[in-house]
Formats: C-alpha cells, sequence, structure tokens
C-alpha cells in the first residue's frame, strides 16, 4: 500500500469506530478505571478492537500500537514503521457528555509521524493529513483542504487542555506574549483547530502517551504547522520508552 491507500484505511476505520462510539453512547455505558486512575469505556474498548482489526488485516506487516491493549499488558515492539492508535482520545470528555472526544489513527516511520487521520464524530468531522502533502478536513460530505494561518496582529489565539492544565505554568510560558484570547478544548481536537487556522498556539505542559499526539501532529504538521519540545525546539518524535512523551509546543505558524 502506499500513502494514499493507507490514510483512506485509516479514514474509514476512523469513520466506523465513531460509529461505534456514537452506538455506545446512545445505549448508556458505565466509567471504568485503569491501573493508572484513567478512565475507560465500552466504547474505548470497542472501537479500538474495530480499529486494530482492520489494521492487521490489511496491513499485517506493520504493528499497531494502541492504547488499552497496551494499558492491558499486550507489549507490541516497534519497527522502523508503526501505526498508533487512541480509539477514543478525550474519554473524560466523553463520559461528562461533552462533544469533544476523538478517534486518533498515525504512522510513524523512522521515529516521525507521517500520516494520520482525526475522527471527531460528535461532530460530524474527519482530519486527515500526509506530511509534505497536505491536510484536509471533511464534514457534511465535503473535504476541503487545510492551512494554519500567520499570526493575527490583534495577538494569538491559545487553546489549553480542560482537564489537563495547569495555570501557574501557562501563565509563566505565556508571558510576554501578545495574546488576543485562550480557550479550553478537549482531545486532540486541539492540534486540529490549529491546523484548520482557527488557532495558533497549544502549550502541552503535562502528561501525555505517544498514540495523544501521533495522528493529530501529522495533520498540524501537514497543514504548515510544528510540534517542538518545550526544552530545546526540537520536533516531538516516537518509539519512546514507556510511550509517555515529554511537554511540547504547538504552533500554527512561526
Amino acid at each position: 500500500m502506499n500513502d494514499d491507500d493507507l490514510i483512506a484505511l485509516a479514514s474509514g476505520l476512523a469513520e466506523r469506530a465513531g460509529q461505534a462510539i456514537l452506538a455506545v453512547r446512545a445505549r448508556g455505558f458505565d466509567v471504568e478505571r485503569k491501573d493508572d486512575r484513567s478512565p475507560v469505556t465500552a466504547a474505548d474498548r470497542a472501537a479500538e478492537a474495530l480499529i486494530v482489526a482492520g489494521l492487521r488485516a490489511a496491513v499485517p506487516g506493520i504493528p499497531v500500537i494502541a492504547e488499552e491493549e497496551v494499558a492491558g499488558g499486550r507489549i507490541t515492539v516497534p519497527s522502523a514503521e508503526f501505526w498508533l492508535v487512541d480509539p477514543l482520545d478525550g474519554t473524560r470528555e466523553f463520559a461528562a457528555g461533552h462533544d469533544e472526544f476523538a478517534v486518533n489513527i498515525g504512522l510513524v516511520r523512522d521515529g516521525r509521524a507521517v500520516l494520520g487521520v482525526v475522527g471527531v464524530p460528535a461532530l460530524g468531522e474527519l482530519f486527515g493529513g500526509i506530511v509534505g502533502r497536505g491536510a484536509w478536513k471533511r464534514s457534511a460530505g465535503v473535504t476541503v483542504a487545510i492551512h494554519t494561518r500567520p499570526p493575527p496582529p490583534e495577538g494569538v489565539t491559545v487553546l489549553a487542555s480542560r482537564y489537563h492544565g495547569n495555570n501557574a505554568k501557562l501563565e509563566a510560558f505565556l508571558a510576554g506574549r501578545h495574546i488576543a484570547s485562550v480557550a479550553n478544548y478537549g482531545s486532540s481536537l486541539k492540534f486540529c483547530r490549529l491546523a484548520e487556522g482557527v488557532a495558533d498556539l497549544y502549550p502541552r505542559l503535562g502528561r501525555t502517551m505517544e498514540w495523544d499526539t501521533g495522528s493529530p501532529q501529522a495533520v498540524l504538521e501537514a497543514a504548515g504547522g510544528s510540534v517542538v519540545l518545550l526544552d530545546g525546539g526540537a520536533p516531538l518524535r516516537y518509539g519512546k520508552p514507556g510511550w509517555e512523551n515529554p511537554n511540547f509546543v504547538c504552533y500554527g505558524s512561526s
């Protein structure tokens, strides 16, 4: 499969997973706790089962690293190329009845996120991108190209996490910058809002895992943005021990 085939595969699986998630929401669900005390629901498990089965059937030579499998103790050794799957990014949002949850399917090559899709099922949106080729958004059956925007003269729009923010650290990071507004969002949708040019800056000053960021990083970078480490400015890379990311910053444009 070439990259066009792979992103088409990921797009179809993200849409099907989104339908499965919405079906669970419609019939009701319980919220359980994993060993790290993070929430998990039947929607997480149903979406992940669908995605990983589809990826492994279509491209069995590419390993799949999926959040709930890792939580359950399935250790998959990554190769130079592997999938990262977060079947329901923003489980807290989902459990609270909000719409800002997402399906993340991304592909990593040689430590870099190279393509990915982010489905936002409750909003009927699907974002995709291939780094070096461009990014797009599909909504109501219409697909349009998206791109980041230059910082507006009136100041930048900053996005921050609703549940994982640290106000003191955020205020220190933003000190001296020309800020128009700060808005709180959930899930990987923050990356996508930068990618489509409705926001400009997203500092992540807290814990994330690689499956949280692989696909949205690919979308943002395909749209002209960047995701760099807070300490040193190198690009965020993948295949790290334990799958945990350091703090990073997403920029719509320099």
